[in-house]
Formats: structure tokens, sequence, C-alpha cells
């Protein structure tokens, strides 16, 4: 189940509606011989200002479809959680960061990356908290995929999996100060509600069929490019409708054209 707490103090990132390629999400992995300890990864450098970070983009797998929250705001939810450590201990993780199975981190599918959460186990009473940098699990109903450290201090490495809440803190640094003593800054995040955007309305292998819808949607009215695309070993030519400079507007019109025969429209951001 999820409940959203207002009072909880956390950060706004925000969504953008994007058909991305499918992130390396996580399963759970049980390994009973853990490799030598590694040093933690680095924090990634921040997005540059006006774009939208990659990890913010809605994802696929197995044909699912997930949407990135706009914000871990008052975020809490009670469910399973599971762990992984071999083999992907040393792979990169979702942010581009090297999974590092020792760190307190955690995968979730749609939490703000650096979301900080407080993870209690229902079971034992055993809490600790995580920072997201991957995505998953994609396993039936599981909630979580911590590493093998959290798994470790929340007692459920030997079950694989336990019964957990997750509640966001926010995304914080420590910055410090006088004397000796630290404290905790919440990060600004940039305004992600503003921007070019387009709608795709169509993917198509043959240019010329890309052409003519584009060449039909500008003849109704709408301001439509079409764009290349290589993917793997295939080229797509991609229709995008232009939708404005906000992304409610562009929203909006990706309802609309979902609505004029093109259900799969989706939100672009340039």
């Amino acid at each position: 189940m999820i409940f959203f707490k207002p009072s909880l103090r956390v950060f706004r990132p925000a969504i953008l509606l994007l058909c991305a390629a499918a992130f390396s999400g996580c399963t759970t992995v049980l390994t009973s011989t853990p490799p030598a300890q590694t040093a933690p990864p680095s924090r990634p450098a921040a997005a540059k200002a006006g774009r939208i970070p990659a990890t913010q983009k809605p994802y696929q797998i197995d044909g699912k479809t997930y949407y990135p929250l706009p914000s871990a705001e008052g975020y809490t939810e009670t469910g399973t959680a599971s762990w992984y450590g071999n083999p992907f201990h040393g792979r990169k993780t979702s942010n581009g960061e090297t999974y590092n199975m020792y760190d307190w981190t955690a995968a979730h599918k749609t939490l703000p990356m650096n979301t900080r959460l407080l993870v209690e186990n229902l079971g034992n009473g055993r809490s600790t908290t995580v920072r997201i940098n991957d995505r998953g699990p994609f396993v039936g109903t599981r909630i979580i995929d911590l590493s093998y450290n959290v798994a470790r201090d929340l007692g459920i490495i030997k079950e694989g999996t336990g019964q957990v809440r997750i509640t966001a803190l926010g995304e914080a640094e420590t910055v410090q100060l006088a004397d000796n003593k630290t404290e905790a800054h919440f990060l600004p995040h940039e305004d992600f509600q503003k921007g070019d955007f387009y709608v795709q309305i169509g993917a198509f292998t043959v240019q010329e069929n890309a052409e003519r819808l584009k060449n039909k949607m500008n003849k109704g009215g709408r301001e439509t490019e079409t764009f290349r695309h290589e993917r793997g070993d295939q080229i797509f030519y991609r229709v995008q409708v232009k939708a404005g400079n906000t992304l409610t507007t562009a929203k909006q019109m990706a309802q609309t054209m979902a609505g004029s025969g093109f259900p799969e429209a989706f939100v672009v951001a340039r």
C-alpha cells in the first residue's frame, strides 16, 4: 500500500513522460560468498540546468512502462523487500554509478534517484537508511531491492525477502561547519516543468512513411517534425508534434493526440 504524508520534508525533482530504453534493473540474487569489499561509488555530477535526467524518464521492462515520480514528498510504502549482490556487484547502476553491495543503497522502480529512505523491517523492528541509485526490483510485487549491507543490517539475508516500510527522507548533503560540526542541507533542484516539449505519435523504419504522417499533421495545423534515431542495427524515424514550453501543456497535448488515433502518444523534451 502507498500513502502520502505531506508533512515530510523532502526534495522535489520532476517527472517527464518519455518512452526510454529499459534501465539496468535488478532482481534478487542470493550469494553465500560475498566478494572482497571495494570502495564506495562516487556521487555522479549534477545534471546541467534545463536538462531532464535520463533516470526521470519513463522506461519499459518486459513490456510494462514505469513512470518515475516527480517528487518523493510525503512518500511511504509498505511491502516486500529483497536484496541483490552477485553478479551485480561492480556493474553499473541505472544512474551511472558502480554498484557496491557493501554500500547503503537500494533500487526502486519509480522514486527519484538519490532519494533518502528510512527502511524498517516490520518483522524484527530493525531499521536503517538507504539512498536510491538503481531501478528495480522487477519480480512480483516487491517494492525495493536492497544492497547486501542493508539486507544484512535488517536481518533478511537468510530468507531473501522481508516485509518493510519505506519512508522518504529527502536528498541532502553533509556540510562541514565550525568546531568539527556537520549538518545536512537539502539540495535544490531545477524546474523540470519548463522546457521544449514534443509529443511523439509514431516511429517508422521507412522514412517515407514518417514524412507522410508529418506532412499530414502539418497540413492539419500541427507543427510536426521527424527525427532520425539509431537503435542497435535499426534506424527509426520518429514523428513528433510540437507541444509547447510547459510539461502540463505537453501532457494535455499527449492526451489529445491519444484520443485522435494515436493511443501510444507520449511526451518528449528537447
